[in-house]
């Protein structure tokens, strides 16, 4: 019997765990794909014993992720979205053994995978291809037995984009991944993690709110997963099921909020105990229809992909006070620094830092510069954000330091855009920015100065330029060519100028 299965009441065992669009499993059915999954990946696995996840949202992703923790293995998220060469680059660094893939990325796997010295490619619901091994016959091929559960629990190995133009690796932070020396230890203090069942997963499983889903399947709640949002489809599913919990970002909310009346009264949303949000500012208006719709039952995590959940805030809080992300979360303290280096009392704007009282703070995996560069003291670090504390504790945030765009809660560094733009015969120079956008919050904006003004390259050019090496995300959905960036004699870009003209407000950030 799987540990999953362990921390299920025997009489809920024939009862639903997990349902996708093509799959219903029972507690009892699913055990045993655990077992020889996670059997399969420890027989595989050498060296830094890493697996990467590389698929749209499926049952099939959540048991990888679920089995990898049993089996005592790091698993890789990495976006569907990215090209073979970003994918390779994740493979190389993380030092991935085996890559698990679905139909629609298996041709782009195969070719990351090869790019990378990856062995062993395997890919469920995939048409037979060369290199490529069916999931269902390696699971098959292993044993059902229950795992050793005295292996040590390895995090998840996420990646972020990068601001210098290659993305950095960080392991799952001790809030989300409680410490333990054996896997049967980590199952314990997951359990009482358990977020309400049955939660629908509706946000990208290479993220890290979905995943904190994912790790309570191992703790007993039964997932609904759905391969990409659709508005009507998760009230669908919420009144299906009797949806307890979920997490979304705020675009899943402004779709959900654009449905018809009349659309929006044929489902009850009653059951909803808990509607987590995270991954970006949630404009007021959006939260507080949200409110009024679903109950106060909206709980917002502010923090990264690096830390965790830095602060929290519940739905009545915020209505007290509009806007706030929350007091800071234990092992945080939230430290407002001023210009000068100082700490900075309530009620006074800065950039914000947080106290790690473990003395851990952040830890980009092989990359101590970086490490170092996102603290002023160990322990203490920063986000990249600015903003402020009220005199009860909970924070604001008012502005962005770096140079990041949150486009539906998905980071984006604009470096990675301007390194490729800046190969392109005709381009000059570039500066990659965030502009408004009323769905997104943000999307990605290039001005552009052409080698040769008279004759610039086309927006289209340009946008099929960044896509060939570059994920659809991460390139310009606009391109305004201009004489000048402002760029200074020291080679600095004042992205918070060239973003004013397009704000309304002196905000120039989502939310």
């Amino acid at each position: 019997m799987s540990l999953t299965l362990q921390s299920v009441a025997p009489e809920r065992r024939d009862g639903l765990a997990l349902v996708d669009e093509r799959t219903s499993l029972t507690w009892n059915e699913v055990d045993p794909i655990l077992n020889r999954a996670a059997n399969a990946m420890a027989a595989a696995v050498d060296g830094k014993r890493r697996v990467a996840v590389f698929a749209p949202n499926a049952a099939e992703n959540v048991l990888a992720f679920v089995a990898g923790i049993e089996a005592g293995v790091s698993t890789v998220p990495v976006s569907y979205h990215l090209t073979a060469g970003e994918v390779a680059y994740i493979l190389k660094d993380s030092g991935t053994s085996v890559l698990l893939v679905g139909p629609e990325t298996a041709e782009v796997g195969l070719a990351a995978a090869a790019e990378a010295g990856v062995p062993l490619v395997v890919g469920w619901r995939c048409e037979p291809r060369a290199g490529l091994i069916s999931w269902d016959e390696w699971l098959a091929a292993a044993s059902d037995a229950e795992p050793p559960t005295d292996r040590a629990p390895l995090p998840h190995l996420h990646y972020t984009s990068g601001t210098t133009g290659t993305p950095k690796a960080t392991l799952t932070p001790p809030p989300y991944w409680p410490t333990a020396d054996t896997i049967a230890g980590y199952a314990e203090l997951q359990r009482p993690k358990a977020i309400p069942s049955p939660s629908l997963v509706v946000s990208p499983l290479y993220h890290t709110g979905p995943l904190v889903q994912v790790r309570s399947l191992f703790a007993g709640t039964a997932l609904v997963v759905m391969e990409h949002f659709d508005a009507e489809g998760a009230l669908r599913l919420i009144d299906k099921h009797r949806i307890a919990g979920s997490t979304m970002v705020p675009t899943h909310f402004q779709r959900l909020l654009a449905l018809p009346e009349e659309v929006r009264a044929k489902y009850d949303v009653s059951s909803m105990q808990r509607l987590a949000h995270t991954g970006a500012a949630c404009p007021r208006e959006v939260k507080r229809a949200m409110i009024q719709w679903f109950g106060p039952v909206l709980a917002e995590a502010y923090g990264g992909t690096e830390a965790g959940t830095t602060n929290f805030i519940s739905s009545q809080e915020w209505l007290e006070r509009p806007g706030s992300v929350g007091k800071a979360q234990p092992p945080y303290e939230t430290v407002i620094i001023g210009e000068d280096g100082g700490e900075l009392g309530a009620g006074k704007e800065g950039q914000v830092y947080f106290r790690d009282t473990s003395g851990r703070g952040i830890i980009y995996e092989g990359d101590p510069e970086k490490t170092a560069a996102a603290h002023i003291a160990p322990g203490v670090f920063t986000l990249g954000e600015v903003g402020y504390v009220d005199e009860e504790g909970y924070l604001f945030i008012t502005d962005r330091v770096s140079d990041m765009i949150v486009s539906g809660g998905v980071n984006i560094y604009p470096a990675e855009a301007e390194h490729v733009l800046m190969g392109h015969p005709q381009v000059s120079d570039v500066a990659v920015l965030g502009v408004p956008n009323a769905e997104m919050g943000e999307e990605v904006k290039a001005l552009v100065i052409p080698e040769d003004p008279a004759n610039p390259p086309s927006a289209d050019e340009l946008n099929a330029f960044c896509r060939a090496a570059l994920a659809g995300f991460k390139c310009p959905r606009s391109y305004d060519f201009v004489d000048d960036i402002g760029r200074t004699v020291m080679g600095k870009v004042n992205k918070k100028a060239l973003r004013q003209k397009y704000w309304p407000t002196e905000r120039t950030i989502g939310g």
